[in-house]
């Protein structure tokens, strides 16, 4: 007895294994997994006294009024226009509209909070924008970088440079960046996680606003952190406050001709004499610190890499089977359900769509993306006509699929089946309400919906091909792959939701997958259906009328 207690890790021992910060993004992703006995370590209440500010701006920088544009018609869904837009200063207050701006207001019991085109993990919008851009109509006479103002409609222009272009013609540079403050919160450890997402969903709302003007989404593989922070200035100590710091995230080119992507050296704008502008304003006057959330930031950073051929895929275009909506009514429209009614059906067409414009390179919001896909979708179908209920995988990579159907333990069925241009396989056939719901956090809204999906990331592979950058490229896919199924679903007057808490291992186990294994690992879940309103919610319009005056 006494030779086995001394192989028994004492209880101090156990905890400070727990409390060990971990030494690689594998192990903080192991740390912040949510499980039916334990969830992530969070905040044990929410402070409200200091909740970080939604809104980011910067004292004391010139602001460029935006003309709003929400009461013109817009190309039919998903586009994209069939002549590009001239690249000025109405065309981009549309375009920062659709993709970042606001969308509703909604209040009850006294409270007031914004929705915004692009969703968010909680509402609570750490992703930050800005667009670097050379002299544009209406814009100025000298290129200039702008940070997007979305509670004003506005651009503060943050740095001005010397001369009229920095750029190649034919387009400008987006690019995001994420305040993790925002994020941890609420939801404390786990936040780097949610924070990677809305990138994701950040990048697909930019694809589809561009495809409304006819121009095209390109996210750029090469830049490093270092060079998106310099670039945007972020690294500058008027950028923000302690604790509120943004971390640099992507760079998109947005082409406004069409043409192919142009060979871009940031290191010309970044070293180019530039005039800065603005002190960003302070989101909390009080913070709890999370260092686990920093950390993974550090584990995850990117440097620059060389360009590489990219991906090629053909990707099939998804078929329309109801009359093509306005994309300005679609993605304002967009909404995060509450509540799903359990009783909608979806149409084997509509659900084919919807699937359809998940695939690799689908057109708008998978398109900016040139590497290979990473992700294969989980589907727990509950009322499609046409399909059986029961638990699916679509394929979108074969050589994952095909390896995740060899480390299977379990005998699921993989029945192959094909519709349209799907290929998904059978796993299991009836009923997997109960299993959907319990798995997301005993979320009911997981199982009263059409269907949903778990995204499943080719996890190892991934972090082996490009290091801690991987983790953050596997949710920003997972995070676009959200996007495309937000708009599908309102396009045909349905809802969806992202769902962050989930059981990680309990869906490893659905699929056979031992919990003590990477290769696969569960890194998001979204679910589509007919959403239940909450009559007591007061909707109030996203700007104030006298914005529709600005020319």
């Amino acid at each position: 007895m006494a030779e086995i207690e001394s192989k028994i890790p004492s209880l101090n021992e156990r905890l400070s294994d727990a409390d060990a910060l971990p030494r690689d993004i594998r192990g903080y992703h192991r740390r912040t997994k949510h499980a039916p006995t334990r969830y992530a370590l969070g905040p044990a209440f929410l402070d409200w006294t200091s909740q970080p500010s939604p809104f980011r701006r910067f004292d004391r920088a010139p602001l460029i009024e935006l003309p709003l544009r929400d009461r013109e018609d817009t190309a039919p869904f998903p586009g994209p226009a069939p002549r590009p837009a001239p690249l000025d200063r109405a065309a981009l207050g549309l375009f920062l509209e659709l993709g970042f701006g606001i969308s509703a207001w909604k209040s009850y019991e006294g409270s007031t909070w914004a929705l915004r085109n692009n969703p968010s993990s909680g509402n609570l919008h750490p992703t930050e924008v800005y667009l670097l851009a050379n002299a544009a109509d209406g814009l100025g006479e000298s290129a200039a970088l702008y940070h997007y103002a979305q509670e004003v409609h506005a651009l503060e222009r943050r740095a001005v440079f010397e001369k009229p272009d920095v750029l190649p013609e034919g387009g400008f540079v987006l690019g995001l960046s994420s305040i993790p403050w925002r994020e941890s919160w609420k939801y404390g450890e786990r936040a780097f996680r949610y924070c990677q997402l809305d990138v994701g969903h950040a990048i697909g709302a930019a694809a589809q606003a561009a495809a409304a003007l006819g121009w095209r989404a390109h996210l750029l593989s090469e830049p490093g952190d270092a060079e998106i922070a310099t670039l945007l200035g972020l690294d500058r100590p008027d950028a923000a406050h302690r604790r509120e710091e943004e971390h640099p995230d992507a760079l998109l080119w947005i082409a406004t001709d069409m043409n192919a992507l142009p060979a871009i050296d940031f290191s010309c704008p970044a070293r180019a004499p530039r005039r800065w502008m603005g002190v960003a304003n302070r989101l909390s006057e009080d913070h709890d610190g999370w260092p686990l959330v920093d950390l993974a930031a550090r584990l995850c950073v990117k440097s620059r890499t060389p360009t590489s051929a990219p991906f090629s895929r053909v990707a099939p275009k998804a078929a329309l089977p109801f009359p093509a909506p306005d994309i300005g009514r679609v993605v304002r429209g967009r909404r995060s359900a509450q509540r799903m009614d359990g009783v909608a059906r979806l149409s084997q067409e509509d659900f084919c769509a919807m699937l359809t414009a998940t695939l690799p390179g689908a057109e708008p919001c998978l398109a900016p993306f040139s590497q290979p896909p990473r992700i294969n979708l989980l589907l727990f179908v509950h009322r499609v006509d046409g399909v059986e209920p029961g638990l699916y995988l679509l394929q979108r990579d074969a050589e994952a699929t095909a390896r995740l159907r060899e480390m299977s333990a379990l005998a699921l069925l993989w029945t192959p089946i094909e519709i349209g241009p799907l290929k998904l396989f059978r796993l299991r056939r009836g009923s997997v309400e109960r299993e959907a719901s319990m798995n997301a956090c005993r979320q009911a809204i997981a199982g009263k919906g059409c269907f949903s999906v778990a995204m499943i990331a080719d996890f190892d592979r991934t972090l082996q091909e490009d290091g801690g950058f991987g983790y953050r490229r596997l949710h920003w896919e997972a995070g676009t792959i959200g996007q495309a199924l937000y708009l599908w679903a309102s396009a045909r007057g349905l809802s969806g939701t992202g769902i962050g808490c989930f059981f990680d291992d309990e869906i490893h186990a659905m699929l056979g997958l031992s919990p003590e294994q990477y290769a696969f690992q569960d890194v998001y879940h979204f679910t589509v259906g007919a959403a239940l309103e909450d009559p007591r919610m007061l909707t109030l319009p996203a700007y104030p009328e006298e914005m529709r005056e600005r020319t």
